[in-house]
């Protein structure tokens, strides 16, 4: 009588629970991964009351999130500042600005039309001219030129 152990070596481990096994390693971090993702979305992270699924994109996103160009926020503060204080100084400024940021210098001329509208709203057309200086190449003198006209 010839016994065979090759037989049983190479027939053990493929029975069903290997196979069932298998299944589990492949399937089971896939259901966690996807299980967690929705359960960390339906935490609501704001704080508020408000039953949101996915709080990020509630239409009551304040819009501060809304990103503004450089020149659009040096334009809005030089403007402000020509009118507390005086169209050179905004211009200075502006001179400034763009010697620090040489990429605002694409920006300069219509920065610099807006401040020469602006003080001839301020200070009328005569006085707006005196704070005329050579920033981005005379665009102020002509911002004024064009509001006076």
């Amino acid at each position: 009588m010839k016994h065979s152990t090759t037989n049983q070596r190479t027939r053990r481990g493929r029975g069903p629970a290997r196979r069932i096994g298998r299944t589990l390693a492949l399937v089971l971090p896939v259901v966690l991964v996807l299980s967690g993702t929705l359960a960390v979305t339906r935490v609501n992270w704001s704080g508020n009351s408000s039953d949101s699924v996915l709080t990020a994109s509630s239409s009551d996103v304040s819009s501060r999130a809304v990103s503004r160009a450089p020149q659009d926020v040096l334009r809005d503060r030089l403007l402000l500042e020509l009118q507390e204080k005086n169209p050179g100084v905004a211009l200075t400024h502006l001179q400034e600005a763009v010697n620090g940021r040489p990429s605002l210098a694409q920006h300069c001329v219509s920065i610099a039309r807006a401040l020469g509208r602006a003080a001839v709203r301020a200070y009328g057309p005569t006085r707006a001219q005196a704070f005329a200086r050579p920033v981005c190449d005379t665009s102020f003198a002509s911002g004024v030129a064009a509001t006076h006209l």
